[in-house]
């Protein structure tokens, strides 16, 4: 059973997820620590639990999610993997921390670029990848059939979805990937957001007001 550890991170209140297993094998996805102290409080996390990490991910590349990144590869030795088309928006990141008046370390290069239909595996655990485009050009989400969860990004969150007025954003193509990616799955399937509290499938089914069917 993979276990699932949660930090909010840096000035957006970013979520990063630590995923492992009984072999203490782990996953970094989207390290947003941004500071000496968030970044100690990772490495703490992963020292008192005896955890191997053995992936670098990011479900999108826009700055609050990629703060870590050169810090978490330099840190553990591993390469970074994200979907190709987000690859523009990695490289943005000198820029649009200017634009906030940040100071981010600028990210590896990805090592690996992941698609849809590609599988994470850690120690005895699998992770699906559905491509689900509309926040940023390269969003994908990692899927736990087995544990039924879902580690989504900005794709959707408690009772919304990810903006789509950023550079390469589409609403349109973001309502589409949630209905007929996300909405497939189990009403059961736990969502773990890049922002906020946790949700569910089929609560957001019921109660998202920006994908809840008008009655007709």
């Amino acid at each position: 059973m993979i276990q699932i550890q949660a930090f909010t991170f840096n000035p957006f209140d970013e979520n990063t997820y630590i995923l492992y297993d009984d072999t203490k094998e782990c996953v970094i996805i989207d390290p947003g620590c941004s500071n000496n102290s968030e970044q100690k409080e990772l490495v703490q996390f992963i020292a008192d639990e005896g955890l191997k990490p053995v992936k670098l991910l990011n479900t999108h590349c826009h700055i609050d999610h990629v703060f870590g990144n050169a810090f978490i590869a330099k840190k553990y030795n591993l390469g970074l993997e994200i979907h190709k088309d987000d690859l523009q928006t990695l490289h943005s990141l000198p820029q649009v921390s200017h634009i906030y008046g940040l100071n981010a370390e600028e990210s590896v290069d990805p090592s690996n670029f992941l698609k849809e239909g590609d599988q994470i595996k850690f120690g005895n655990s699998v992770l699906d990848i559905v491509f689900t485009p509309g926040h940023s050009p390269g969003s994908i989400c990692f899927i736990s059939h087995a544990d039924k969860f879902i580690i989504g990004g900005d794709v959707l969150f408690y009772g919304s979805i990810g903006r789509t007025d950023l550079p390469g954003g589409d609403h349109a193509m973001l309502l589409s990937c949630i209905r007929k990616k996300l909405f497939i799955l189990g009403d059961d399937y736990a969502v773990f957001s890049g922002h906020g509290q946790k949700t569910s499938i089929g609560f957001e089914k019921k109660h998202n007001p920006f994908l809840v069917q008008p009655v007709k």
